[in-house]
């Protein structure tokens, strides 16, 4: 649940990222005046020769949504496409699994969120084609697409929603989200008008430099009819929608604390497609995600965390899997589940089972867990990352799969499949004839005897027997800090390996997939222990492999990442260069500017509003310590990044300016906390390598 995404997720967005079509962006009240066509982007050919270039990243291509067809006969699943120069698109296909051909919905437009009509004889999704956006119907075989009805977006912080569209179990209506005006004025208007505690805009957001205020709610189409319906209105947000399998009552989630803006949490409610009616069913600490009824109807299964330290930004206590009845009565934990964060339940046919995923070890696997209580059943296990599931009723799984050796492709296994069998390969182009480098596991003992584990990506041309100190290595941390790394195809680490750098990922402590106590020795001790494992799986590294040059040392990390780059340079002169992405230097500053205000407050359990909280952040802020850095750093920042605000790079920026160390910023516009456009994580692909080019060509003359 972790938004503060890993480095490689978040400076590679635009490689994983699936957008959501028709996700409106409320825009200011001037509109700019109109500009001549530009000519269409031809993206660059794929690189020759064994190695990934920079130019590869427009050819990379994922799958992340799945679903299976009711009877299991097709798969409907969403494939994000980075070719074109801006934020990538997503397209939404369906396979029919006898003959294993693919055809493309809405062939002319973008497309997401598709899921089946309950006779499996219509396909709705997200889509735009025609100048029309919102929700769209179509046959399985791309014909007799229709347009519903409109679907409009909003821009505020909503961490961790699920379905926004649902069928009807007669399949006569859809239920979907869609936004409505706020009571506030849009901020982003002439003048900005501020009243909200929450009035930055998601981390997402590229453009808009404020919430534009507009509130989710729950709608229903007649499908034959196409007459809408509004079935909740106000100041909230209500999301994660299902119908019962009665259809009598769809399930949702809200925030509906007092003060939403200052106190995260979502609950669980019903609402009458007919009457109007809203049952609150849960009212506890902690957000609910996920929610599913069994298959009769008599149970919900949901996602849970129950200690106060789950931010809107972060969630530093892993979810796990709950049931209750359906009025809302008997929740409790189910017993015997792994240490580990699980995510995204589903039931199975006969409601004996509940499938999710778990964060292990740096990698996401599918495991069972008896909704009588026990030990979880592992189904998809294997040396990489589930993505996107289906479950059908016979038990046949259609999953998004990445490997050590690839992007996530589509996968199924069970039913007729007595293997898991891989369904897609859309990346065979650009992957033909390419080196992909080995990823091995670094198990170490930190500074205090704490077991840690890292992942080192090789060279590619790193040979049987390497010179000692032949290659440099680049630390590139990931963020959260709540979140992980592991051993599947890392696109810009790949294209480290072709330059001949090594990566190394360390899973530091605060990181998921290690267990709840590993995750919480971060809690209050930013840049602190987890910096230090930092270095520790560095030194165990160096120690392991002696064609390391630890003369030719680089650092880099977004978000979290970012922000443990900017410590580590002021505690060690060992690093020739830096590169931080959308990092904290300041941890008192970013606490007031941030779109979210409860981060700090949970991991260190109170407002930093008295001098000796202030003291606790400032011990622990980069900028504190900037006359000791000695390391030149480039600084990579979107322009309207709202998560870690772009003030961050700009502080430590002068900072460093004023002390004589060599920096230089990188402000990308229309991004947000994270590139997504192609051409920016390109670009900011190209100027690491050439910094780092620099000051290891440099360094090394002087040794």
């Amino acid at each position: 649940m972790a938004r503060r995404l890993s480095h490689t997720a978040f400076i590679l967005t635009s490689l994983v990222a699936t957008a959501a079509a028709g996700a409106l962006l409320a825009g200011c009240s001037q509109q700019p005046a109109a500009k001549p066509a530009k000519a269409a982007f031809t993206p660059p050919p794929i690189s020759s020769g064994p190695g990934f270039h920079v130019v590869d990243l427009y050819h990379f291509q994922n799958v992340s949504q799945v679903e299976l067809s009711p009877d299991g006969h097709g798969a409907a699943y969403t494939v994000s496409d980075s070719s074109s120069a801006g934020r990538p698109s997503s397209r939404v296909w369906i396979m029919d699994l006898g003959t294993k051909q693919s055809v493309r919905l809405n062939p002319n437009g973008a497309a997401s969120l598709p899921h089946w009509s309950p006779d499996g004889q219509w396909i709705a999704f997200q889509g735009s084609e025609s100048g029309q956006s919102g929700l769209w119907i179509a046959h399985p075989d791309g014909s007799g697409a229709e347009f519903l009805a409109p679907i409009e977006g909003t821009n505020a912080p909503l961490p961790g929603t699920g379905n926004h569209i649902a069928w009807s179990p007669d399949g006569k209506q859809i239920a979907y989200v869609s936004a409505t005006p706020g009571p506030e004025v849009n901020a982003n208007g002439d003048p900005h008008v501020i009243t909200r505690y929450l009035y930055k805009p998601t981390a997402s957001e590229g453009v808009n430099p404020y919430n534009d205020n507009r509130r989710l709610h729950i709608f229903l189409v007649q499908v034959d009819g196409k007459q809408v319906k509004q079935l909740t209105s106000g100041d909230r947000y209500e999301h994660s929608i299902q119908w019962s399998p009665k259809g009598d009552v769809i399930l949702y989630a809200s925030n509906a604390q007092k003060n939403p803006d200052q106190d995260f949490n979502y609950d669980l409610f019903t609402v009458n497609p007919s009457s109007g009616e809203i049952k609150r069913l849960t009212d506890a600490v902690g957000p609910k995600y996920d929610a599913v009824w069994s298959p009769d109807g008599a149970h919900i299964a949901y996602t849970h965390t129950i200690r106060p330290i789950t931010s809107m930004e972060t969630t530093g206590e892993d979810t796990h899997l709950w049931v209750m009845n359906a009025d809302g009565s008997q929740p409790h934990r189910l017993d015997g589940q792994l240490d580990q964060r699980y995510r995204g339940p589903v039931w199975s046919a006969d409601g004996a089972w509940i499938y999710s995923t778990v964060q292990d070890h740096g990698l996401v696997k599918l495991v069972k867990t008896p909704m009588a209580g026990g030990a979880p059943t592992a189904v998809i296990a294997g040396p990489g990352s589930v993505g996107g599931w289906s479950l059908a009723k016979d038990g046949t799984l259609a999953y998004a799969y990445a490997t050590p050796q690839a992007p996530a492709s589509l996968y199924i296994q069970g039913g007729a499949f007595a293997q898991a069998t891989q369904l897609t390969n859309l990346n065979q182009q650009v992957l033909s004839g390419k080196t992909v480098a080995p990823v091995v596991a670094v198990d170490f003992k930190s500074f205090d005897g704490t077991a840690v584990e890292a992942f080192l990506t090789e060279p590619a041309d790193l040979g049987a027997a390497p010179a000692p100190h032949s290659h440099p290595l680049i630390l590139q941390i990931h963020g959260g800090p709540h979140g992980q790394q592991g051993p599947e195809f890392n696109s810009k680490a790949q294209i480290y390996a072709s330059h001949g750098y090594a990566s190394l990922m360390v899973n530091y402590r605060g990181s998921t997939g290690y267990g709840q106590a590993f995750e919480d020795k971060i809690l209050k001790d930013q840049d602190g222990g987890e910096a230090k494992d930092v270095l520790a799986g560095l030194d165990a590294a160096i120690a392991k492999y002696n064609w390391i040059d630890p003369n030719r040392l680089g650092i880099e990390g977004g978000s979290y990442g970012g922000q443990l780059a900017d410590w580590l340079i002021t505690q060690t002169p060992r690093f020739k260069a830096a590169i931080p992405t959308a990092g904290i230097s300041n941890l008192i500053s970013f606490n007031y500017l941030s779109y979210y205000h409860d981060y700090l407050p949970y991991e260190y359990e109170g407002y930093p509003n008295t001098p000796a909280a202030k003291d606790a952040l400032w011990q622990r802020s980069a900028l504190r310590y900037v006359n000791q850095v000695k390391t030149p750093v480039l600084f990579i920042h979107g322009a309207n990044d709202n998560d870690v605000p772009t003030e961050q790079a700009q502080e430590y920026f002068i900072a460093l300016k004023d002390v004589g160390v060599e920096t230089t910023m990188l402000l990308y516009p229309r991004e947000g906390h994270g590139l997504r456009e192609t051409r920016h994580v390109a670009d900011a692909t190209t100027r690491s390598m050439r910094w780092y080019d620099q000051h290891f060509a440099s360094k090394e003359a002087k040794r």
